[in-house]
């Protein structure tokens, strides 16, 4: 396979995203939005060029990160916080720290804050069961994050709880926005950051779907790499090296084949 697969104008994505070629620091965007994969190190390490390329020329106001909670902010640690700091300050939990760390690092080494976006952890509960999130987004993006979390779930999540999956990402993608919306209002003219997964990028259903409601809609630049971009909606497609993996439903069908260990 090769390690540049998606180029742009591949007749695969008419009418999936338009395509640029440009670096996002030139284009006129208030946002821009990488949609990366956690398992492919080449999307972080091309964010964390971009990082200290738009840090470099002054042009970076903040990060919001998926990867830390809202609320969690590395504002106030000096540029040269050591890594243990940063993740105290993020309360970093759940993800791999040696694949966000060149990101973050790089910001903090900066001076540019770096933002917590998710939804807290506490807060989702609430979320699942409460059908006031259905109306958020449009059908057509709804019926898209449901296929997106049963593909997600190998096809073996139970159709009962779909629902709540759903509202609960309709949730973690409006508490970003919120987060990357407040940041605007301190960035001045600079531009903000936001690092999420390839589906909270996407214009159809994501994080972008949620600032274009806001009154003070920023104007959004996304970028998503690889081979989520077949079925994402970006402005910008950036060809990464993949990074060959396991495949996650195989090793997930076999432990639930397993019978349940009897007991002594």
């Amino acid at each position: 396979m090769s390690f540049f697969k998606f180029a742009c104008a591949t007749a695969l994505l008419l009418a999936l995203a338009a395509c640029s070629t440009g670096q996002p620091g030139a284009v006129p965007a208030d946002v821009i939005i990488f949609g990366e994969q956690h398992d492919q190190p080449d999307h972080q390490a091309q964010v964390a060029r971009e990082v200290e390329r738009l840090a470099g020329a002054n042009a970076l106001g903040a990060i919001v990160i998926e990867m830390a909670e809202q609320g969690r902010s590395t504002a106030g640690l000096p540029r040269d916080a050591d890594a243990a700091r940063v993740r105290e300050a993020l309360a970093w939990s759940g993800w791999e720290w040696s694949v966000y760390e060149g990101v973050v690092m790089a910001a903090v080494r900066a001076g540019v804050p770096v933002l917590g976006g998710n939804l807290p952890r506490h807060r989702m509960r609430s979320f699942m069961s409460d059908a006031a999130q259905d109306a958020l987004v449009p059908t057509a993006a709804r019926e898209l994050l449901s296929r997106a979390v049963r593909d997600g779930h190998c096809g073996l999540l139970p159709a009962t709880q779909e629902p709540g999956m759903v509202r609960i990402q309709i949730a973690r993608d409006r508490s970003m926005a919120e987060v990357v919306a407040s940041a605007r209002t301190l960035a001045g003219e600079r531009r903000v950051l936001l690092l999420t997964g390839g589906q909270h990028a996407s214009r159809d259903r994501g994080v972008p779907l949620h600032l274009a409601q806001r009154a003070d809609a920023p104007r959004v630049h996304v970028v998503i790499f690889g081979d989520a971009a077949l079925e994402l909606r970006a402005d910008e497609l950036r060809p990464a090296r993949v990074t060959p993996r396991p495949d996650p439903c195989e090793g997930l069908r076999e432990r639930l084949a397993k019978p349940p260990s009897s007991g002594s």
